[in-house]
């Protein structure tokens, strides 16, 4: 969407932070890869310790005038994916939890973040919601189906989802209630859960011995959580 608008932009990437200037409209656009929100840290003798307490990233986004975040896709990436060796939880180390309970820890961390840090005078705060994957035709009624391989229709004429609200999303809409500054939740969950067609299936990077049922097809649903996301900032 921005390149269609203006596509003589820069782009300066330090470490994980990448800069979008367009001087035409005297904006940046600030992508930073945190994507657990919390951090990770190398720590001497533990390696990657996943800090669920702490997040340094936040001096970054003091200054900003409109913050979105998103987080739950990479919570799921274990083996080799998983981005951490160990967690730091309060006064313990641990190697693994219960990702939904990791989840949420990240999220009351954030959000008291957010309580503490941010005037809302002068930034806007957007959650973009939980993006759902198909690993399972039973969510979809079609119990035969092992994953969203051959799906080549969205999910029609339904009032709710067959595998009801995702997990990740009630555990987000809960902590979301504890914050005291205004949070704008972007719900993308339930019309993404309808697009079991949408994602590159064994069209991906993995091909047919490790399908993709959680990243989605270009062009395709992430375009339409972006012009959600246009439109409710040209309303407010």
């Amino acid at each position: 969407m921005l390149h269609s608008v203006d596509p003589h932009y820069t782009n300066v990437r330090t470490g994980g932070l990448s800069t979008f200037t367009f001087p035409k409209y005297n904006a940046k656009i600030n992508l930073q890869r945190n994507v657990f929100l919390v951090d990770i840290v190398n720590n001497t003798g533990k390696g990657r310790v996943l800090e669920l307490a702490s997040i340094q990233s936040g001096d970054l986004w003091k200054s900003v005038d409109v913050l979105v975040f998103d987080s739950w896709h990479w919570w799921l990436h274990s083996g080799r994916k998983q981005a951490w060796d160990l967690v730091h939880d309060g006064d313990t180390y641990v190697k693994d939890m219960d990702r939904l309970v990791l989840y949420e820890k990240a999220l009351t961390t954030w959000a008291k973040w957010v309580n503490t840090e941010v005037d809302p005078k002068k930034t806007k705060i957007f959650f973009q919601g939980v993006s759902p994957d198909h690993a399972n035709g039973s969510d979809w009624n079609e119990p035969k189906a092992n994953s969203c391989v051959g799906q080549t229709k969205p999910l029609l004429g339904v009032k709710k989802y067959p595998g009801g609200q995702h997990p990740a999303e009630k555990i987000l809409e809960k902590v979301l209630h504890k914050v005291t500054k205004s949070v704008h939740l972007l719900d993308i969950t339930y019309l993404s859960q309808l697009r079991k067609d949408a994602h590159p299936s064994v069209y991906g990077f993995g091909g047919h011995r490790n399908s993709d049922c959680t990243h989605w097809c270009l062009a395709g649903v992430p375009d339409v959580w972006n012009q959600l996301l246009y439109a409710t900032l040209v309303q407010d």
